[in-house]
């Protein structure tokens, strides 16, 4: 009988407190954001959607590496020889045309990791976090600035610049292998 007493008297006691907590609530101002209209600022260092400032890209692939999930696709081709890309805002020379930097949003688990490798820190989060989409393809976050037919002249220019540099190669292997045998003749006589 007294453990009845006792638990029904633990039992009055919590509902008491909790009915204490609500009505302390009751009264004070609501904190309710209308939010449409109204936006909550978001902490710093919040982490929301990934931002890439293109023109400082270097094309290093370190984010795509650090990626767990692998959201992140990079293609670079190798600027020719008549090309000055310029430089970053950080110094770094550019020597890489980035043809391809794409962010599948849907595959980020927001972890942050590709933004500490960079060397440039030109891939950051910013404070936006309204991008829900109705398909998944929509998601993905094409940051290159280079159209389809640039892109294919980039390309073309590499592979006729590699050919010219490997036609030279031959040249000069072919003089070399022809004094070597004008040598080897003239001691052979």
């Amino acid at each position: 009988m007294q453990t009845q007493i006792k638990e029904g008297f633990q039992t009055f006691k919590s509902i008491f407190i909790g009915m204490g907590i609500t009505l302390r609530h009751f009264f004070q101002p609501s904190v309710t954001i209308q939010y449409p209209e109204v936006r909550d600022v978001l902490p710093a260092g919040a982490r929301s959607k990934l931002f890439v400032n293109i023109d400082d890209c270097i094309g290093c692939n370190l984010c795509a590496r650090a990626c767990p999930v692998n959201c992140i696709d990079i293609e670079t081709v190798k600027a020719t020889a008549d090309i000055d890309l310029g430089k970053t805002s950080t110094g770094n020379p550019k020597r890489l045309w980035v043809t391809q930097f794409d962010i599948d949003m849907s595959k980020c688990m927001y972890c942050d990791l590709c933004v500490h490798p960079c060397p440039t820190n030109c891939i950051y989060m910013v404070q936006e976090y309204e991008y829900s989409e109705f398909d998944r393809k929509n998601l993905i976050f094409k940051f290159s600035d280079l159209t389809p037919d640039k892109v294919i002249e980039v390309k073309e220019k590499l592979v006729k610049e590699t050919e010219e540099k490997n036609r030279e190669k031959e040249l000069a292997q072919q003089k070399k292998d022809q004094e070597k045998e004008k040598d080897a003749g003239k001691t052979g006589e």
